[in-house]
This record gives structure tokens, C-alpha cells and sequence, in this order.
């Protein structure tokens, strides 16, 4: 089997290579984006290896068609970025990872809540210029309070399970709540509406789809305390941005820790330290000193990447031999 990867950095080619000496495929790195100007360069290739920011519609399937690849293969385990609907037509096979280390997201969710409710940064930058005061840097506990978890999936489950050892009262909400673990934990499982307006703390680890596209929008922002603040880890359009702006700017919440952005293709994962960020929202929310975004790095551990690369190859060597697609994922 022949892989080409795309949209790849050191960190990619280091694991993939590692993991790769147990299997033998030949695998090409290519560092830009898979999209419909450069899906001809899969062209020889019978798979394509791809993460969040990739682009796999219905045109350029067609092209990776039209070019020999039968299998494209998610280093990830989102796959909204896919049409599962035009790769079903194609006869082209998508495989995923549905979990690499939900311990590595939840572990980064939990670190940017603190960052941000004791606030890190903004002590970390003082003292590397000498400044030593105090002022406005007051946080709070998280002993008391009461954790929302948006999705209970693996890595929700971790997080609430982190939370809750703070001292914290956990919440939840899942369109097909896990009520057997909900119960031994003591968590409850409350509505949409209800866990936006009691949670002091909201942290989305839910898939992005119809139904949850911009579930923390305008009005359920404005369901929320005027101190709570938002985690994001899971997919940036979880989040209206430009609702969040204006709850910001109107103080209806306290602030919000994203990992992910809605926008984020053209800018996460490139160096924008020397240019001109012209996406005005993302503009915005880098000028609120109630908000911290890190660049989509909530998977980036070692153990994570191990991982990745070794489900994504075994998903290729499970498609090469015929057996069973354990990860696939296919068209509803």
C-alpha cells in the first residue's frame, strides 16, 4: 500500500515513520492541505492520510477517484471535514481513530481551565519582565462549582472524572446519556438549556454535527452566569464566534478557553507571529484577557501520536488484507 499524507509536520512524520517499521507501506509526506487543487497529488497512491483541516467534499473525492485511491484514512477521530455520503458513492473506504488518548484532550481541557481561572498567562508574562504585583489577577476555586460536560463520550467522561476530583459538582448532557456511569459517579444529566444556565464551567467534548452546529450560540450565552466561562477542545463550531465575541464584550460570561477555533484552517498549526491575522473575530478574541487559545495541540502528547499512527496503519493493513474495518465509518 501506497499512503500519501497530507497537512504533516515533524511531529506527523517522526510517530508515523516509528510505527511504520512494524508494516512496511510506502509513505509520503506532503506539508499542504488536502483540498481540490492538490488532491491530484495523490495520484499513484492507494490511500490518502488526513487530520482535522483537510478537506474531503464531493469534488475532491472525485479526484482522488479519478487517481486511484481507494481508502482515506483520518489520523483523527472527528470526521466532519468528510462526505461520507460521496465516498459511499465512489466506493472509496474512510477509516478513523475514534480514540488515541482521551486522557491527552481532557488532561489539556483541565490545564486551560486553570490557566485561565488563575490567571497564568498573564502572571507568567509579568514576572519574565520583573513585574511582581498582584493586581487583577484574582481567580477562584474550582472547589464548590458546578462542571458542565457537553458530550459523554470517552474523553467527556475523563474530563468530568478530573473535574469532579477538584471538588467540583458535575453536570452532563448526551443525546444518548451513559446513565449506569452517571449514576455510580453521582453526576446528573440535565437538558440543553438547563446545563448552560446552572454550569460555571462548560466543556464541550460532543461530536459536530446538524445538531450541535453553534449549540452554545447567542441565546443559550445568554442562559449563562455572567462569571461562567466556556472550554472547547472538541470542534470550533460548537461555538457561534461572534456570539461569543458579544458575550464577552456585553461581560454576559466570565471567559473562554478554546483549543479550537470554527475559522481555524488558514491559520492554526502556520507561524501568523510576522503577518496580518485578517479574520476579525479570531482578531478579537486574541484582544480579551478572559480568553486562551492554544492551536488545536489538545492530542499533541506522545502517547497520542503513538497512537494515531499505529490505529491508522493498522486500519490500512485491515483494508489491504480484507479484514474487517473495525474503525470505518460510513454514510447514516
Amino acid at each position: 500500500m501506497k499512503i500519501a499524507f497530507y497537512d504533516t509536520h515533524s511531529y506527523d512524520k517522526t510517530s508515523f515513520l516509528e510505527v511504520n517499521k512494524n508494516f512496511g507501506f510506502e509513505i509520503d509526506f506532503f506539508d499542504f492541505k488536502l483540498n481540490e487543487k492538490t488532491a491530484a497529488a495523490a495520484k499513484g497512491f492507494d490511500a490518502v492520510c488526513i487530520f482535522v483541516n483537510d478537506i474531503a467534499d464531493k469534488k475532491v473525492i472525485s479526484i482522488l477517484k479519478e487517481n486511484g485511491v481507494r481508502l482515506i484514512v483520518l489520523r483523527c477521530a472527528g470526521f466532519n471535514n468528510v462526505d461520507l455520503a460521496a465516498a459511499a458513492d465512489a466506493g472509496i473506504k474512510i477509516v478513523r481513530v475514534p480514540a488515541y488518548s482521551p486522557y491527552a484532550v481532557a488532561e489539556h481541557a483541565v490545564a486551560m481551565l486553570l490557566a485561565l481561572t488563575r490567571h497564568i498567562p498573564q502572571s507568567y508574562l509579568r514576572t519574565k519582565t520583573g513585574n511582581f504585583t498582584l493586581e487583577g489577577l484574582t481567580g477562584r476555586d474550582l472547589h464548590g462549582l458546578t462542571a458542565g460536560i457537553f458530550g459523554t463520550g470517552k474523553i467527556g467522561q475523563i474530563m468530568a472524572g478530573l473535574l469532579s476530583g477538584f471538588g467540583m459538582k458535575v453536570i452532563l448532557y448526551d443525546k444518548f446519556p451513559n446513565r449506569e456511569w452517571a449514576e455510580k459517579n453521582g453526576f446528573e444529566y440535565v437538558d440543553v438549556p438547563t446545563i448552560f444556565s446552572r454550569s460555571d464551567v462548560l466543556s464541550f467534548h460532543c461530536p459536530l454535527n446538524d445538531e450541535t452546529f453553534h449549540i452554545a450560540n447567542h441565546e443559550n450565552m445568554k442562559r449563562m452566569k455572567n462569571d461562567a466561562v466556556l472550554i472547547n477542545t472538541g470542534r470550533g463550531a460548537l461555538i457561534d464566534s461572534k456570539a461569543l465575541v458579544h458575550a464577552l464584550k456585553h461581560k454576559e460570561i466570565g471567559g473562554a478557553a478554546l483549543d479550537v477555533y470554527e475559522e481555524e484552517s488558514k491559520y492554526f498549526f502556520s507561524d501568523w507571529s510576522a503577518a496580518v491575522i485578517t479574520d476579525d473575530t479570531l482578531a478579537r478574541l486574541l484582544t480579551f484577557p478572559n480568553v486562551l487559545i492554544t492551536s488545536h495541540q489538545a492530542f499533541l502528547t506522545t502517547n497520542a501520536l503513538a497512537n494515531i499512527a499505529e490505529v491508522s496503519l493498522e486500519n490500512v493493513k485491515a483494508f489491504e488484507s480484507g479484514a474487517e474495518l473495525k474503525n470505518e465509518v460510513k454514510a447514516q
